[in-house]
């Protein structure tokens, strides 16, 4: 029977929708994309969270969730591994529950409406203008835009505002007003040269690298770690809002911050 106000959605349909909204199938990327572990066919509870950790497999249980929906999944790289004991209690509780684990990793980064990296810069009052970063081809991050620009003071509280309070390590020695920003969440370092060589202003991610102080402070523009978990919470929570609108379905977000 379905919830009170809820409807039964079916899965592959679920499924289909997500794959071919956020080009899953052809994303180049480090883990296979869309339908990892399936379970029962109708869905009328959908919980998301930022990456596909027992807990949060537990609390899909408890809740009687038939999906998780998830940033970081469980299966990386492209061919079959040995199941390991922690891999075991992880598949467990999903079989247990009967719940499917969807999981987008860089589709839902780069994706211009719903992914992390443009939602990011609409949070901290820029405009995504163009694109910046690639993988495999593809683009992932943007260049966040703001005519007026933002002194950097106000960036950090809104970095802090946007990302559930954590104050976010700035480095470097950009100028004081921030009128472009560099934005590829998660650990995304390695674009910071990308940065440079575009003339922006600033450059924000998840987590830093030993590095980046000298670079940035030597090419004069800011690097913002920002967290990896903290910034990447957008995407997967604005997809599962998503699927309510679209199927009937009820989603919850699962918080379960990580201080990285």
């Amino acid at each position: 029977m379905a919830r009170y106000g809820c409807a039964v959605a079916d899965r592959d349909e679920i499924v289909s929708f997500l794959d071919e909204l956020l080009d899953a199938p052809g994303f180049p990327d480090y883990c296979p994309n869309g339908l990892q572990v399936p379970g029962a066919t109708e869905v009328e509870l959908v919980l998301s969270g930022v990456s596909g950790r027992l807990e949060l497999f537990e609390r899909a249980a408890a809740e009687g969730a038939q999906m998780v929906l998830c940033h970081h999944g469980i299966l990386w790289g492209s061919g079959p591994r040995a199941i390991d004991a922690q891999a075991k209690r992880r598949l467990r509780a999903l079989f247990d529950a009967d719940a499917s684990l969807v999981a987008h990793h860089l589709p839902l980064d780069a994706h211009p409406e719903l992914g992390n990296n443009a939602l990011v810069c609409r949070a901290l009052g820029l405009e995504p203008a163009e694109r910046l970063g690639e993988h495999g081809g593809r683009p992932i991050g943007f260049v966040g835009r703001r005519a007026e620009g933002i002194p950097l003071d106000e960036l950090r509280a809104r970095c802090r505002a946007a990302f559930g309070g954590r104050e976010p390590l700035v480095q470097g020695a950009g100028p004081d007003v921030v009128r472009s920003l560099g934005v590829v969440t998660g650990a995304a370092h390695e674009y910071l040269g990308e940065a440079v060589a575009r003339g922006l202003d600033g450059f924000l991610t998840g987590e830093p690298s030993e590095h980046a102080l000298a670079d940035a402070t030597e090419c004069g523009l800011h690097f913002v770690a920002a967290g990896h978990y903290a910034t990447e919470t957008f995407g997967v929570r604005a997809l599962g809002d998503l699927l309510a609108e679209r199927f009937g379905v009820e989603h919850r977000f699962v918080d379960l911050p990580n201080p990285v």
